[in-house]
């Protein structure tokens, strides 16, 4: 059955929002991105993805969400695709879909402010091959997405700025029309206008208000409401989106569906068809095919989904977002914090919210939040041991406070007595230099040891560490898309003497025979693989071989006790992101030793005495768990001069 869909790529964005004006049902996207980053910590294979390619370009949707946020950085991390090589792929398979993007601003697809070159250099490259982009600002800061908004337009694609949207006294109609003016002051009228409710907060009723105040203002705007199903409700919000006028609308494969992202593609459709709305071009028949197909593999991904099943209604208090609800629990069970859990997410969470402003908990506001609650409750101290996000954000260098601008407490606790000075002298929006792009990509031909491609290029500027060990894993072992996420997912490992077989994305039969396997003297074990008939031996070294002795585990408050008399540990899991101190440093206290990433958010371990720094037990780049030795300080005495 061919595709009914009325936009295609071919057309222009000026003819394809005449259509969206003109047509008298409603439109929809597939979030495939969102809901793999909400529900399956990114990690849907573009394998899977290809799977389903042709279903999903017939089935008639507006776009089809399929890179961005999260899922950029976890591509390279986790080792599964390039991330222009999957929209590469992809666009051989889906010739007449619109593929979307979500843009955070000035932190790309990252965490933190990029250099506008760097940014606008991003946003030339993806967009040769992404129409659609979805474009936010954690604090609605607009001057933060201006340069993406100028370099979309240069490029000749679909413009959609975002208003984030929470709830609260503060969130009212007449704040969200104001902030819709000041994007159409910058971008002109024709954009699209997304309704971002990341976490998705309030009644349906409050949703068909928002938009019918929006359209009475600026009646020819054509709105697209995103949503996530978290408590369940969010089919209810999209049909009140719809009957208020919004013209596009987000779901995704109900195969796939889970609690923490958008709700069922297939639902939505019928539900508005039964109140008398159609969705324009869409083949359920389609729809359905997909999911099909998708139910075959959901099994694969089981491990990555939550294991805390069931919606949530008590987000419209916590108000993570769907991406970082499962993530939560996670670093809970990891983080041995559990059962601290309903006090973190029904208390300290929404307080911490509250008394930081009421912006809107999106990335990475959603991080620092969530960082600076999880601390309060397993320290006791509140403020105190402030990230340095925390303190960017206090400081106002993400953009101005929307609302109102925390205590003069807060500020004096994670600034100490003279925090009013570094208020004045260091407070604004922070101004990133432009970065030496010739440079940057001669430290990444040093890394490599061959020339670099663009693309490279820009990868390697937002996530260096994780580029240049993609690259490396890459020219080592090969394409590991074209393994099935059955292979690539496997549990528990594989036997001597198995024999695996699979069928590639192209239609191409592999098999691979797992050989004898023995310890090497140096160290690791080699296994002897029958790939394709060709014999191809692996050197691994299993999980936990590099240190089989049990370490000692501390508790918060031993970690803290040890600090006071010099003994820095780590407080999290992380990686090492700055050394500042080394061996033989003379140090006050509050002096910077090492800069630690953590839950994505940057944290400064400054040293809690004085002294001489005696051993520097980590380097850059170097993975930590809670209670690994990061430093030693030998304290002052009175006979140090």
């Amino acid at each position: 059955m061919e595709r009914t869909g009325s936009i295609r790529p071919e057309m222009s964005p000026e003819e394809g929002l005449r259509v969206l004006r003109s047509s008298r049902g409603y439109f929809l996207t597939n979030t495939a991105r969102d809901l793999s980053q909400s529900d399956y910590k990114n990690r849907i294979l573009p394998r899977t993805d290809l799977l389903v390619a042709e279903e999903r370009d017939r089935a008639g949707f507006f776009s089809l969400e399929i890179t961005g946020g999260a899922s950029v950085h976890v591509d390279l991390l986790r080792k599964q695709i390039n991330p222009f090589e999957r929209l590469r792929l992809l666009r051989t398979r889906m010739p007449r879909t619109l593929f979307q993007t979500l843009c955070r601003g000035v932190n790309l697809f990252g965490y933190r402010p990029y250099p506008e070159n760097v940014v606008r250099l991003t946003v030339q490259s993806f967009a040769r091959y992404v129409d659609v982009w979805r474009v936010f600002d954690f604090m609605n800061h607009v001057p933060n997405m201006v340069p993406v908004f100028e370099e979309v337009k240069k490029a000749g694609k679909y413009l959609e700025p975002s208003v984030c949207f929470s709830t609260g006294p503060e969130h009212t109609d007449e704040f969200y029309v104001k902030k819709a003016g000041e994007i159409l002051d910058v971008t002109g009228p024709d954009i699209i206008l997304a309704i971002k409710n990341h976490s998705g907060l309030g009644t349906p009723a409050r949703i068909h208000t928002l938009v019918s105040s929006l359209l009475e203002r600026y009646p020819d705007l054509i709105i697209h409401y995103h949503g996530h199903n978290t408590d369940g409700n969010d089919v209810g919000r999209i049909m009140a989106a719809v009957k208020a006028g919004a013209r596009i609308v987000d779901a995704a494969d109900h195969a796939l569906t889970g609690f923490f992202g958008p709700p069922p593609l297939l639902t939505v459709v019928q539900t508005l068809k039964e109140e008398g709305y159609e969705a324009d071009g869409i083949s359920e028949e389609a729809i359905i095919a997909s999911s099909n197909l998708l139910k075959e593999t959901r099994a694969a991904y089981g491990a990555f989904e939550s294991q805390f099943k069931g919606f949530d209604p008590t987000v419209h208090i916590h108000k993570l977002p769907g991406g970082a609800t499962g993530s939560s629990f996670e670093q809970a069970v990891k983080g041995d914090f559990l059962d601290r859990m309903p006090e973190i997410l029904t208390k300290e969470l929404p307080r911490v919210h509250r008394e930081l402003g009421n912006f809107w908990s999106v990335t990475p506001g959603s991080q620092i939040l969530w960082t600076t609650a999880v601390t309060h409750t397993l320290t006791g101290k509140r403020y105190e041991n402030a990230s340095e996000d925390l303190k960017r954000l206090l400081l106002e260098r993400y953009g101005p406070f929307p609302f109102f601008r925390p205590s003069d407490e807060i500020y004096e606790a994670v600034f100490g007595p003279d925090w009013r000075r570094i208020l004045a002298s260091e407070a604004g929006v922070e101004a990133c230099e432009p970065i030496d792009v010739d440079a940057e990509r001669q430290k990444l031909e040093e890394a490599l040891g061959r020339p670099a491609e663009e693309e490279e290029v820009v990868l390697y500027l937002q996530h260096p560490r994780d580029a240049v060990e993609f690259f490396k894993f890459e020219e080592e072992y090969g394409k590991a898309y074209v393994l099935p996420p059955e292979v690539w997912f496997r549990q528990g490992g594989f036997s001597p003497g198995e024999t695996v077989t699979f069928e590639d994305h192209t239609g191409k039969h592999h098999q691979i025979v797992f050989g004898p396997s023995h310890e090497r003297r140096e160290g690791g074990r080699l296994t002897y693989l029958m790939v394709d008939h060709h014999l191809e031996p692996f050197t691994s070294e299993p999980e936990g071989e590099a240190s089989k002795e049990s370490k000692p585990t501390f508790t918060a408050e031993e970690i803290t006790a040890l600090a006071e008399m010099g003994e820095i540990r780590s407080i999290a899991n992380g990686v090492v992101a700055e050394m500042h101190a080394k061996e033989g440093d003379r140090v006050k206290e509050g002096d910077p030793l090492l800069v630690l990433e953590a839950m994505k958010m940057l944290n400064r371990i400054e040293s809690p005495i004085e002294g001489t720094v005696r051993e520097v037990a980590v380097a850059e780049g170097q993975q930590v768990q809670p209670g690994d030795l990061l430093v030693k300080i030998r304290p002052r005495s009175s006979k140090d001069s």
